[in-house]
Order: structure tokens, then C-alpha cells, then sequence
């Protein structure tokens, strides 16, 4: 699943647009590395998003194409 559309569903980042943005910027790292919009994620890679002055670190635990607003959060844990 790409990256930007990972974070939409699993609700990390609001809207895919935003998603994007960030990945633009180079505010989103996947298991260490700056990451493009388009990168694959699967489960078990760690993903790190800079937000203003705050880092969001979070582990892939599933991949869903869509998800429920209440099973979004069982797609990634806290790190």
C-alpha cells in the first residue's frame, strides 16, 4: 500500500493531500529513511512523522484498503 494512502486510512494524517505534503517535505521516515508519497509500506516497518514540533513514531501492525474510524487505530502502535 502506498504511504500517503496508508496514512489517510489508518488516520495518522487527515487527508491524503496533507499525507502527500508532508512526504514532499521530507517530514515522513519509514524504518529510518526519508520516504516518498509513493513508497511501499507493509507490516512491521516504522513510520516517523515530524508534525510541527512533535515526532508521531508508529509501527505498521496491518493493512487495510479501508478502515472504520474505530479499527483505524489497531493498523499501527505508539512507539
Amino acid at each position: 500500500m502506498r504511504l500517503d494512502k496508508y496514512l489517510k486510512v489508518s488516520r495518522l494524517i487527515k487527508r491524503r493531500t496533507v499525507a502527500k505534503e508532508a512526504c514532499d517535505e521530507g517530514r515522513v521516515l519509514v524504518n529510518g529513511k526519508i520516504a516518498k508519497a509513493g513508497t511501499e509500506v507493509k507490516v512491521g516497518d516504522v513510520i516517523e512523522i515530524q508534525l510541527g514540533s512533535r515526532t508521531v513514531k508508529a509501527m505498521v501492525t496491518q493493512l487495510h484498503e479501508h478502515a472504520l474510524k474505530e479499527d483505524a487505530a489497531e493498523m499501527y502502535k505508539l512507539l
